[in-house]
């Protein structure tokens, strides 16, 4: 069973085999995180962009689907350089939605339903970033690699 489609100002991409969905403010390094990832992918993973800008999601049988809306699919925008055509894939499935939420919204120790997100009726691992930097690279890899935070006991 499929939702109807909606469009969402994100960016999605394929990192190795999961679909990654980047929300985030006009100009906060969603297309740049992507970019970085895709750039990464080039050391022996794949990596294809799905769409930048806006993304069509639905739920099809308890799965996130993102798709490009056909006239933006294969373009990418990099601030300062302007709009790419570049290699691209149809759709994934989403298994990560990142969110950039700025210097102040990321928690030294999140809460762990702070690293969750539910779009479309689909619970999804979330993972908050600064920005689209180095440091959101090393925690989307993280999130994917399957690492789960862990209590720690007080000293």
């Amino acid at each position: 069973m499929a939702d109807t489609p909606f469009q969402t100002h994100a960016t999605a991409l394929l990192f190795g085999a999961s679909g990654v969905l980047i929300r985030g403010a006009s100009g906060s390094g969603k297309s740049l995180l992507a970019w970085t990832l895709l750039q990464r992918a080039g050391d022996g993973m794949f990596g294809a962009l799905v769409a930048d800008d806006r993304v069509e999601v639905s739920a099809v049988n308890g799965r996130l689907i993102a798709r490009a809306p056909k006239p933006l699919a294969g373009l990418i925008e990099l601030r300062g350089r302007g709009i790419l055509k570049i290699a691209h894939e149809p759709a994934c499935v989403v298994r990560l939605v990142v969110d950039i939420v700025g210097t102040d919204g990321l928690e030294r120790m999140p809460d762990p339903a702070d690293l969750e997100t539910v779009l479309c009726g689909v619970r999804l691992p979330r993972q908050p970033v600064r920005d689209g930097g180095a440091e959101a690279t090393r925690l989307v890899r993280a999130a994917l690699s399957g690492l789960v935070p862990q209590d720690v006991p007080a000293a």
